[in-house]
């Protein structure tokens, strides 16, 4: 569908963007597919299992658990627990529309590898936005190419929000 590109927020969000530096520069995210996109809503990525397109429990995978990433902004070794990463309710960064926000299970520090891209301003997912449980906290957002996200959430899907026609992310790369 296209290239986009994204700016992360290091200095805000060192420990979440620290994470997906790390997966990213290993190929973790490479062939992986968007596993749930809804339309006014967001586009979703970043599960191990969703290299099978026809996973059916594509969206419940992660980082090996016990597996260490270094904090680049203070170099502290992070250990993923369960795969999980420490929640980071750093900087008070919407989840608006273009922004990379970080997935979980609703419990705390559950995030892992997953991540959404918002393409609605989604403040009841803010953290610090105390309408709703949800705690997503936002680590990044797109650049160049939001039109591609725009595109991908527009897609033909399946009861579960899985495109129909799978979506590769072909390589991340970092710069």
């Amino acid at each position: 569908m296209g290239t986009f590109k994204v700016e992360l927020f290091m200095d805000k969000m060192p420990v979440t963007a620290s994470n997906f530096v790390d997966l990213a520069s290993s190929g973790y995210y490479n062939g992986l597919t968007f596993h749930r996109v809804i339309p006014n809503f967001m586009a979703q990525f970043g599960c191990p299992i969703s290299k099978d397109p026809t996973a059916p429990n594509a969206g419940t995978g992660g980082p090996e658990s016990g597996s260490t990433y270094k904090n680049l902004e203070t170099e502290e070794i992070i250990t993923r627990r369960g795969g999980n990463i420490p929640d980071e309710f750093a900087a008070e960064i919407s989840n608006e529309p273009g922004t990379l926000s970080m997935a979980n299970t609703g419990r705390p520090n559950s995030g892992g590898s997953q991540f959404f891209i918002n393409v609605n301003h989604n403040s009841f997912l803010d953290f610090f936005d105390h309408s709703s449980p949800s705690k997503h906290p936002v680590f990044g957002k797109v650049t160049e190419g939001y039109d591609i996200i725009e595109k991908i959430v527009q897609v033909d899907r399946n009861h579960q929000d899985k495109p129909k026609n799978p979506i590769v992310m072909e390589t991340v790369s970092i710069e």
